[in-house]
């Protein structure tokens, strides 16, 4: 793979710190990110980048110290996260959805001495939230202002000194150090920390970059939260290998959406299905002029293949492709190609990008079902602090086991048939049972419970929950829900509950979640 801004093309660029330099001489007076508020040609990403970068130094962060950012996509977290790697330090993205003990268990467990976090927005305060007390570690939270100013954000800023300082920490930056820890849910209800370097971080959506031909003509509207791999990874260090114009959206709402790509000429809009299907049936999309989009890339669910179809006519999309990827293989896996038709696009997730190489575990002949496996350059180092699900997830001859069932066609595509860990994804987001099924046992009344996912029109998948209460205990569905609710984010949140007399189990005593799924 090498095209023009391909990162290994002709030069060696493999750290986030030296590719920020590069794009911002190159493309010093070209917009690199378009807010409502602010806007940052590429030059003055950098100053601002390295500004913060000096403030974090200021604030005693270390080559090598995790720096958290709990916050929707405003320009702060693009900065934020760039001048962490600036700093020679290592991001940790935590999911707006977290409740605070969930936001609390990720910072216990990297050690972060910096939190920089939301001030109120839609009614709740990330920054406030966090129990410092149970924190010794975080020494300074950066509030990020964002419904009212009551941030910390530009004294923070301000405070940053000496830039030399600075420099000599983003030349120290090597390939191999660790650029990020992306936090995925546990099967084992406790989330994993997976270890990518600057090269992979860079390598992956490069590839990503150039299977959609991004340039620096694109303007890319990103939807996708910044803390999820694809809002990072495919979002923000995607146009900062190519050049292209970053345009966040802070909450998806359809109508600013529509508005957004007549006013800004978008040119590539990634999302899950369920965003591409509210525009094409909203009543008002014919009110806006949305002829500028080129690209768009989907997945995360079952995706129709008239919902392909219709992208393609209807938005008059000109490259829609979709992809499979996992947080252990630096967000990205498979994706279709530019000249795919659409029942390839709609219906199997492309062939091997980014150097990976694909095999179905069990499976030779082609169509044959098997754990989908997944081996490369850009396999994550291993989870924080856990080699025991380091070496279950990564086998001694580098392969990756994914946990998907899949299959692989004549051409190389890969189709995605079932999950091996009984993960469903609802909303984009994956939601590991498990995780649900520890909270619920400490429910008073529950003696057992197992929850699956369940096809729901809007989100793809939801919650239920099948619950068998202890003797003499009473239970209802509003309570067992609002419980769950208290203790989980919103994505995670059960939406029905039915009640057994006991689960139905395998002789090995394991509960057999496809006779609930038939019953469901």
């Amino acid at each position: 793979m090498t095209s023009g801004h391909h990162p290994r093309a002709g030069d060696d660029l493999r750290t986030i710190p030296q590719v920020l330099d590069r794009i911002a001489d190159r493309f010093s007076d070209h917009d690199a990110l378009v807010t409502d508020e602010r806007r940052f040609t590429y030059a003055e990403l950098r100053d601002e980048v390295r500004s913060a970068a000096a403030a974090m130094i200021d604030l005693g962060i270390a080559a090598g110290d995790r720096v958290a950012i709990w916050s929707p996509n405003t320009w702060h977290w693009v900065v934020a996260c760039l001048a962490t790697h600036y700093a020679g330090g290592v991001l940790v993205p935590l999911n707006t959805r977290y409740t605070a003990s969930e936001a609390t268990d990720i910072l216990a467990r990297t050690g972060a001495p910096l939190l920089i976090a939301s001030g109120e927005f839609l009614g709740a305060d990330k920054a406030a939230s966090v129990d410092r007390d149970a924190l010794p570690a975080l020494r300074d939270v950066v509030r990020v202002p964002i419904d009212k100013d009551d941030g910390t954000w530009d004294d923070f800023v301000a405070r940053g000194g000496e830039l030399s300082a600075v420099d000599l920490r983003a030349a120290a930056v090597r390939p191999d150090d660790v650029s990020d820890i992306l936090f995925t849910s546990g099967t084992t209800g406790r989330s994993k920390g997976a270890l990518c370097a600057h090269r992979q971080s860079l390598d992956a959506p490069a590839a990503w970059a150039e299977c959609g031909q991004l340039t620096s003509d694109d303007r890319y509207l990103c939807i996708n939260p910044f803390f999820h791999n694809f809002g990072y990874k495919a979002g923000i260090l995607a146009c900062l290998q190519t050049g292209a114009t970053l345009i966040p959206q802070l909450t998806f709402d359809p109508e600013a959406t529509m508005r957004a790509v007549q006013e800004h000429r978008i040119t590539v809009l990634p999302g899950p299905p369920t965003i591409f299907s509210t525009l094409l049936d909203h009543p008002k999309r014919h009110e806006y002029d949305l002829t500028s989009l080129r690209f768009s890339v989907t997945g995360a669910a079952v995706i129709p293949v008239v919902l392909i179809e219709r992208m393609q006519a209807e938005l008059d999309i000109d490259i829609v492709l979709t992809a499979y990827g996992l947080t252990e293989a630096s967000g990205f896996g498979t994706m279709c190609r530019a000249d795919d038709d659409a029942v390839t696009v709609a219906t199997t997730c492309g062939r091997p990008i980014a150097d990976f190489e694909l095999r179905i575990d069990n499976g030779t002949a082609a169509g044959e079902t098997g754990e989908v496996l997944l081996r490369g350059p850009n396999v994550m180092l291993g989870y924080l602090d856990d080699p025991e699900a380091t070496a279950a997830a990564i086998d001694a001859d580098g392969w990756l086991h994914t946990g998907d069932v899949g299959a692989v066609d004549e051409n190389g595509n890969l189709r995605i048939t079932d999950r091996l860990k009984d993960m469903y994804i609802c909303g984009g987001f994956n939601v590991y049972p498990a995780e649900i099924e520890q909270v619920l046992a400490r429910l008073d009344g529950v003696a057992e419970s197992a929850v699956i996912g369940v096809p729901d029109e809007r989100l793809g998948e939801v919650g239920k929950a099948f619950i068998v209460t202890k003797a003499g205990a009473t239970l209802d569905e509003e309570t067992v829900i609002a419980y769950a609710k208290q203790h989980l984010a919103n994505f995670k949140t059960p939406r029905s509950v039915e009640f057994l007399e006991s689960l139905p189990r395998n002789p090995g005593g394991k509960v057999v979640k496809p006779l609930l799924r038939e019953r469901a």
